[in-house]
C-alpha cells in the first residue's frame, strides 16, 4: 500500500485537527498505534510540525469526515495525478580493478557455450563494451594467449540468474555447467 509523504508529520496533523482513533491513522501513516499514541501524548516528534494531507492532495475532506463518523473504517491515500516517476537503469556497473583481467574469461565462455547470446546482452551482462567481445571472438586481444573461458558467475562478474534471464532472451536453454579444470 502506498505511503503518504512525510508519515511522521501527517500523522502528527490528523491527531491535532481530526477526531480519528489512532488505529485509523497508523494504518494510514504505515506506523503502530502505540507510536501514534506517543505522539498524542507528546512523547515522540515534538519538534515535528504537521504535514496537512489535505492541502496536498493525498486525502479528502469528505475521506476524513467518512472516517470520523466511523471507527472501522480506513483512510484511503488519493491517487496521484502526478505520473510515476521512471526507475532509472542501472547503467554502466563498476568491476574492481581485481576483477577486470577476469572479464575476457567470462566474455570467452559465453561465447564457447552460449554463441546464440548477442553482443549487446553480453556488454550490459558483463559491463564490458562490444569491442572487447569482437577482440576476444577474434583472438586479437591483447591477451589472447592467456584467455581461459571461465564461468562468469564463478568469476563474480555477473549472477546465475542474470546469466540464465540473458540466455533465456536469447533463446537457448542453459547448458550443464561444465567442469572446471583443477589446474
Amino acid at each position: 500500500m502506498p505511503q503518504p509523504l512525510m508519515p511522521k508529520a501527517t500523522a502528527v496533523w490528523l491527531i491535532e485537527k481530526t477526531s480519528l482513533t489512532f488505529e485509523q491513522i497508523a494504518d494510514f501513516v504505515g506506523m503502530h498505534p502505540l507510536e501514534v499514541q506517543a505522539i498524542a501524548d507528546g512523547e515522540v516528534a515534538q519538534g515535528i510540525v504537521g504535514y496537512d494531507p489535505v492541502q496536498n492532495g493525498q486525502l479528502t475532506r469528505e475521506e476524513i469526515a467518512r472516517c470520523e463518523a466511523d471507527p472501522s473504517a480506513r483512510l484511503q491515500l488519493l491517487e496521484s495525478a502526478l505520473p510515476a516517476p521512471r526507475s532509472r537503469s542501472k547503467g554502466a556497473r563498476y568491476t574492481p580493478v581485481a576483477k577486470r583481467h577476469d572479464r575476457p574469461d567470462g566474455i570467452a565462455w559465453i561465447l564457447r557455450y552460449h554463441p546464440e547470446v548477442p553482443d549487446s546482452v553480453i556488454a550490459r551482462l558483463l559491463g564490458t563494451t562490444k569491442e572487447t567481445i569482437q577482440k576476444v571472438r577474434d583472438k586479437t586481444h591483447w591477451n589472447s594467449a592467456n584467455i581461459k573461458p571461465r564461468d562468469p558467475v564463478l568469476l563474480g562478474l555477473c549472477s546465475q540468474s542474470d546469466l540464465n534471464a540473458a540466455i533465456a532472451a536469447a533463446g537457448g536453454a542453459p547448458a550443464p555447467r561444465p567442469a572446471e579444470d583443477a589446474a
